[in-house]
This record gives structure tokens, sequence and C-alpha cells, in this order.
């Protein structure tokens, strides 16, 4: 079975045709539409700093991806009217890397570690003491000649973002000051969102058109913010570019995404399980060699959602089928259309 991740109308992770999304990102916390609390904090936060003319203290965002940690990041670098350098945890391959952006940053600036969780392991150690002291050490040389130089940092703020808060060692962990978990969007905030980023586009959608849209993203912005795009196309040529309902569920029934933001491949594995297995229980293992994708895959692209949604549940023995997605497929346990 061809499943092509990278094609993926509803996948959180970030793909090459979001490149354009920059001029959809809020560069204000007031402009930022959900995760109130965070919000509430953050801005506590912020003001005080600001106050107390001090570095921010060193935050760590995690949750599903697609939810806006870059864009938050960005956000209280923006508030704070500081620098804002960006990198990876698998960009940063030696200890230099890091020594590098570290003694480059300006007093108050904001690191941004994206996937920190993928940081090796002697890149880690060099950022305890930054984060701790201001402070790194680097190795100079090797064998009897090696010599330590102790470098002094401007005061910064680290922002690390993780979708694998459980990945992350102890000893980094404890040195974030701040740690903000980013959930779920509901339809309703997904539905405003839709509907700036519309008016950001020049697009012509609808209250309801958005909702449609919102109802389907599977509470992630970035999802949302994708499917704009592909419905206005079918808009344009199919509704004379005007996105109401009927125009958002004609183009995402064609693009395969259901009422609840399930596509095809999410489909085939429901009906996988049931038809090879009874719904279950069946090993995970078992149920990647059956639909011809890797294990890690499975686990971690697509069962969260469904097991958010009630559809399926992990037990001791294996994967299980619920009876919600049965009755979403129009099927009963026994596996004959409830239509019949």
């Amino acid at each position: 079975m061809d499943m092509d991740l990278e094609n993926r109308l509803v996948s959180g992770d970030y793909l090459p045709e979001d490149d354009g999304d920059n001029p959809l990102r809020p560069r204000t916390l007031q402009e930022y539409i959900g995760q109130e609390k965070v919000k509430e904090n953050l801005s506590v936060f912020i003001d005080a700093a600001k106050i107390r003319r001090e570095p921010l203290d060193h935050v760590l965002l995690y949750g599903p991806p697609g939810l806006g940690k870059t864009t938050l990041a960005a956000i209280i670098a923006n508030e704070l009217g500081v620098g804002f350098r960006i990198t990876s945890g698998p960009a940063l391959e030696r200890p230099g890397d890091l020594a590098a952006l570290l003694t480059n940053m300006e007093e108050g600036d904001v690191l941004f570690i994206d996937e920190i969780h993928r940081l090796p392991r002697t890149v880690e150690e060099i950022l305890y003491p930054a984060m701790e002291d201001f402070a790194i050490d680097i190795i100079n040389g090797k064998g009897q000649g090696a010599a330590s130089i102790h470098l002094p940092l401007q005061r910064f703020t680290l922002i690390g973002a993780t979708t694998r808060a459980g990945q992350l060692s102890a000893p980094l962990r404890d040195r974030f000051g701040v740690i903000l978990r980013l959930e779920m969007y509901t339809p309703a905030e997904l539905a405003r969102i839709v509907g700036r980023s519309a008016r950001i586009l020049d697009v012509n959608c609808e209250e309801e058109g958005a909702l449609e849209i919102a109802t389907r993203s599977r509470g992630t912005p970035r999802i949302a913010n994708r499917m704009l795009k592909r419905v206005r196309d079918f808009a344009q040529m199919l509704n004379d570019g005007v996105i109401d309902r009927a125009a958002a569920q004609q183009a995402l029934d064609r693009m395969e995404v259901d009422a609840l933001g399930l596509d095809m491949v999410d489909r085939r594995l429901l009906q996988a399980m049931i038809q090879h297995y009874n719904g279950g229980p069946v090993g995970l293992d078992t149920l990647a060699a059956v639909i011809g994708e890797e294990s890690v895959t499975i686990e971690d692209v697509y069962e969260p959602y469904l097991m958010q949604l009630g559809f399926i549940n992990r037990t001791p023995r294996g994967r299980v089928v619920l009876p919600a997605a049965y009755k979403h497929l129009g099927l009963e346990p026994n596996g004959q259309t409830s239509f019949e």
C-alpha cells in the first residue's frame, strides 16, 4: 500500500508547500488566536522581564506538530524587542555549531531550537552551562596539547520546541524555567484562524465555509491554512471564488478528507484492522506488515489522531478498533454495512 507522507493534506508536519505561510503568521500575542492560558502566562512573564530589564527565563514549548510553536517563539522575541535566531536539533551536529551561534548572540536575544529532543548528546552537554551560567567551555586541540577555553556569553533566552517532551533528558528539561504545553485547537478557534488567513490572502470566505474547513483540520492551524489554500483553488474554478459551506465540502470531499478530518490513509488503516483481524487486537508489527508501512510511522503519525477521536485503543495484546470507528465508517462490528 502506497502511503505518501510527503503529500498528506492532513499532515501536521511542515511540508514544502507551507513555505509561503509567513504572511499568515501572527507577529504579536494579540494577533495570536487560541492557546489562551499559554498567552496569559507568557504575557505576564514577558512584561515582568521587561520591567526588570532581564532576559526572559528559558522556555520549553511542547505539543503536537503544526500548533504554532515556531510562531509563538518569534512572537516572544518580537514582544521583547530582541533578536531572533532559529535552528533545529538535527542541524547542530557538533559542539562548535552551537558555540558559533551562542557567541554571536546579543544581550537578551532569543535562540530558538526546534526539535530540541534530537540534539546530539555532545551538543546538549555544551548547552547546560550556557543556559545556567551564560558561559561555555570549548576544548581546543587534542591529546596532551588540548586546552580548555572558557567563553563568557551574553545573557540570552533559549526557547526549545519539541513534539516529544518525554524524550528530553532530565538535566535539559530541568533547566527550563517556563514549560508550556500547546493544546489542540477547537473548531471555533480554527475558524477564526481560517477567516484571518482568508483576509490576508484576499479570499472571499464565508463564516460557514471557514467552519467547514476548521472542522476537518484535526485541531491544527497548519492543516487549516493548507486546506484553505487548496479549497481556494476549487472555489476559484467552480464557485466564482467564493468559499461557502457547500464549496468547502465539495473541495474537501474531492480531496478525500472526510467530515472528521480523516483521509484515505486513516480509513485504510482502520479498514485493514477490521477486515483482516475483526477489529483486533492486532500487534503493531503485524499491522505494519499488512498495510506496508513502518511501525514507527503508524505509532507517531497515524495513531495519535485516531486515538484522540476514540477510534482505536492500545491494549497489552495489540491495537483494537472501537465502536465509534465502525459507526464513522458505516460498518457494524461484524463488518456488514449498517445501510444494508
